[in-house]
């Protein structure tokens, strides 16, 4: 099926581009700039969730592997609750809960977290 798109078809629907790029293994990175709070952060990722839950898993290992139970408590609590995923044409924005102990699928797992996609109206980016 993928021989018998013409390169016009592929051009013209970027959801049909897409899906080939994913089949054929060739989604290359892209740019995207990550909002937590006020900290803006360049960064190059393939999806905007890929990029967020690639952010959110740093933070959550940072809080891991701390041993002192005081600063586990102070970047525990300074867990982001909302994130954005600026993208050149797209937005996308996160809004992250954050558990101590995992209540649904890893029962045992500490500091868990889901992620629900939210509207969001459009951010400007100044260069």
């Amino acid at each position: 099926m993928l021989n018998e798109l013409s390169l016009w078809e592929v051009k013209i629907d970027k959801n049909v581009f897409l899906i080939i790029s994913i089949k054929m293994g060739i989604l290359t990175k892209r740019d995207f700039t990550l909002l937590v709070g006020s900290d803006k952060m360049q960064t190059q990722g393939h999806l905007h969730k890929n990029v967020a839950v690639k952010y959110l898993m740093k933070r959550r290992r940072s809080v891991l592997m701390t041993k002192d139970k005081d600063k586990v408590e102070k970047l525990y609590n300074d867990l982001p609750k909302t994130i954005s995923i600026v993208g050149k044409n797209v937005t996308h924005a996160y809004k992250v809960n954050w558990e101590r102990e995992g209540k649904t699928d890893f029962e045992g797992s500490r500091f868990v977290f889901t992620m629900e996609e939210i509207a969001t109206p459009e951010i400007p980016i100044s260069p």
